[in-house]
């Protein structure tokens, strides 16, 4: 499967600041997981995939009230049961964040089970991430 990559969008509100007026960093979380989990779950079904671990949430630049924030996620590493993807976001053109999560496809119990779903980086930047996140996946 190639790599296909999912935007969503988040206007940050005055609910969404934290006391430095800023984008408060758990918000900012919840938009990360939530983008990276639809990217993951349109690979198989939604109802089996977890979040394991949230890598490196990096913030380059603050956002601030009314900024325009788009998501973009996508899945650079398919495990024998993982799945991990890469979320970006961005202010405009500015890249403001990167991240990667990890997800593990689960049964109805919450036990890991394969999910039969390889990614076969084509693009140079995919085949890039594509290692880096080979690279989490052992750690």
């Amino acid at each position: 499967m190639d790599i296909f990559c999912y935007q969503t969008h988040h206007l940050v509100k005055h609910d969404d600041l934290n006391h430095h007026g800023t984008l408060y960093a758990g918000r900012c979380a919840d938009w990360v997981v939530e983008s990276g989990f639809t990217a993951a779950a349109s690979l198989t079904k939604p109802e089996n995939i977890v979040c394991l671990k949230i890598h490196d949430l990096l913030f380059n630049e603050p956002a601030r009230l009314g900024d325009l924030l788009r998501f973009e996620s996508k899945v650079v590493y398919a495990g024998r049961t993982s799945l991990i993807s890469l979320i970006r976001i961005f202010r405009k053109e500015q890249k403001i964040l990167e991240a990667f999560i990890t997800f593990i496809h689960v049964d109805r119990e919450g036990k890991p089970i394969p999910h039969g779903i390889t990614i076969t980086p084509i693009l140079p930047e995919d085949i890039a991430l594509h290692e880096q996140a080979k690279q989490l996946h052992g750690n």
